[in-house]
């Protein structure tokens, strides 16, 4: 089932930055951290970069609503993780910076 708090917020997130959701990179992760600011090279700190997560509290929960974001536009690939993949993330791209 899609958290559409979680979706709303994320959306608002991204509609804030302005630039469009293709511009944007959504996951699921067991360690949202590790993934946004090492896997994908994220700038961490605040005003360096534009990213949020959240914990949808179940698998299902993550996976659903990034496939929901995934079809408003939002950049990724489904199906990553596993049972404790609990945690959606999104970012703004930066070319050069991050790695989708």
């Amino acid at each position: 089932m899609v958290d559409n708090t979680i979706a709303n917020d994320i959306k608002g997130h991204a509609d804030s930055e302005g630039s469009g959701y293709g511009n944007w990179y959504c996951g699921i992760a067991t360690d949202p951290d590790t993934r946004l600011f090492n896997d994908h090279n994220v700038p961490k700190g605040e005003g360096k970069a534009w990213w949020i997560k959240r914990n949808a509290g179940s698998s299902q929960t993550a996976r659903d609503t990034e496939d929901y974001l995934l079809r408003l536009g939002f950049d990724g690939n489904p199906g990553g993780g596993d049972y404790s993949t609990i945690h959606i993330y999104a970012y703004k791209k930066i070319p050069g910076v991050t790695q989708e």
